[in-house]
């Protein structure tokens, strides 16, 4: 059936093509109630094995939420979402379910439901349930937003306390995050009280009806926020740390190759010249050189020279630069724990080979009943095998350093290609 959907005439009409279009999207629906109450039966399963073996109902299911992002090629972070999504789904909410199965709502929107519905309890989350999906077809046409005032207000009209309540802790959850945009860009992003993002949006605004000079209204504000929160103005270096790993081919103008921006990914050679020769003609800054070995076939870090005698040190940066980010399978999380594939408990070496580099949930759901990780190097390459307690096996290789390819064979000793890392720190 699927490969029937999947394959069909180039010369088909528009209207054909739109219907396929539509098709699919139900069948991308309905595969995803599939998984819903695959996903909640897996859970009960699970729970039901480890309360048979004895384990005490708080530790039951410890692990699970990973093992759902890994089979759903996710990562693991997130795993904790799906699980709650299906056992709510499944458990709570029979009508969205079978919206969702039938093709009127998309998973999304079944999320947004599911998450408007959260501070209910069972019995107020079934009548929301009932009232909003029981009669699927009044959602044909709704938008995301529709969806989500929909399920917020039924939530409001059964228990509007819950909904209170629930505001009033989300206020705990505020934080500020950074993540990677296009073209050497970030997006700094703040999650803040109403009240709060509307004043600092507000100021920013402000800022931009009352300066007039060549920028944009977009440009004002984000030299604004950046001069407030620093108290530096944009046009002034930087007083951050950067890790910037580059070839020392690309440094000296031989070539183009990408350089690495720690917690950033690849930026372009010219910017990763232009932000060393900064560092280094700037009478504030400070810039230092580590030199660092790939592998001539795989390209990965084999070896490092250490500024210092202390060894820990110097292994954890090692390892550190090599993963470059969490080194479990689909998991992109900044690396905040260096730990023992196998553990030191289990005679695990403390050793390169035996380091990951790894976020720090990750680094707890490996810990859990029946995980297992272990690690090999082949030809250079150090690549991590993840088993989860269903005997499933994920595997994940650490990136390879910046520089040209390398296209002819040599011995390690005799063709070490050796590269810089630059660390910027301003005085």
């Amino acid at each position: 059936m699927f490969e029937s959907l999947c394959d069909f005439d180039s010369g088909s009409s528009e209207a054909q093509l739109r219907a396929r279009v539509q098709e699919l999207e139900r069948v991308k629906s309905a595969a995803a109630a599939a998984q819903v109450r695959a996903t909640a039966l897996w859970a009960a399963k699970r729970r039901a094995a480890e309360a048979a073996a004895g384990v005490p109902a708080a530790k039951q299911g410890r692990g699970l939420a990973g093992e759902v992002a890994l089979a759903r090629r996710d990562a693991p972070v997130r795993g904790g979402r799906h699980l709650d999504f299906a056992n709510a789904l499944f458990n709570e909410m029979p009508h969205t379910l079978a919206a969702l199965a039938s093709g009127h709502l998309s998973e999304w929107r079944a999320t947004l439901i599911v998450r408007e519905s959260a501070c209910l309890s069972v019995q107020h989350r079934r009548e929301l349930d009932a009232r909003l999906c029981a009669d699927a077809d009044r959602l044909n046409g709704w938008s995301d937003r529709r969806v989500a005032a929909a399920a917020k207000k039924i939530a409001c009209e059964l228990d509007v306390a819950a909904v209170v309540d629930r505001c009033a802790k989300a206020a705990q959850d505020r934080c500020v995050t950074i993540r990677p945009a296009p073209d050497t860009m970030t997006y700094v992003t703040a999650l803040l009280p109403v009240a709060q993002g509307v004043g600092v949006y507000a100021a920013l605004t402000k800022a931009a009806n009352t300066t007039f000079d060549d920028r944009s209204r977009g440009q004002v504000m984000a030299d604004t926020l950046y001069e407030q929160v620093t108290g530096r103005s944009v046009a002034e270096p930087a007083s951050v740390t950067l890790n910037l790993v580059m070839a020392d081919t690309t440094l000296f103008g031989c070539d183009q190759a990408p350089a690495w921006l720690d917690g950033y990914g690849p930026v372009p050679a010219q910017i990763a010249c232009i932000l060393a020769g900064d560092a280094v003609t700037d009478g504030t800054a400070k810039a230092s050189l580590r030199r660092l070995y790939r592998h001539p076939r795989s390209g990965q870090l084999v070896a490092m020279e250490s500024r210092s005698r202390l060894f820990p040190k110097g292994l954890a940066a090692f390892i550190a630069i090599r993963d470059q980010s969490c080194r479990t399978p689909y998991c992109d999380a900044t690396i905040r724990h260096l730990d023992h594939a196998v553990p030191k408990h289990r005679a695990g070496p403390t050793s390169a080979a035996n380091g990951l580099g790894l976020c720090e949930a990750c680094n707890y759901a490996k810990e859990a009943p029946g995980w297992s990780v272990n690690t090999e190097e082949t030809n250079g390459e150090h690549v991590a095998e993840f088993t989860t307690p269903t005997g499933a096996t994920y595997h994940s290789t650490a990136p390879p350093l910046p520089g040209p390819p390398l296209r002819r064979r040599m011995s390690l000793v005799e063709g070490g290609l050796s590269i810089d890392l630059v660390t910027f720190d301003a005085a």
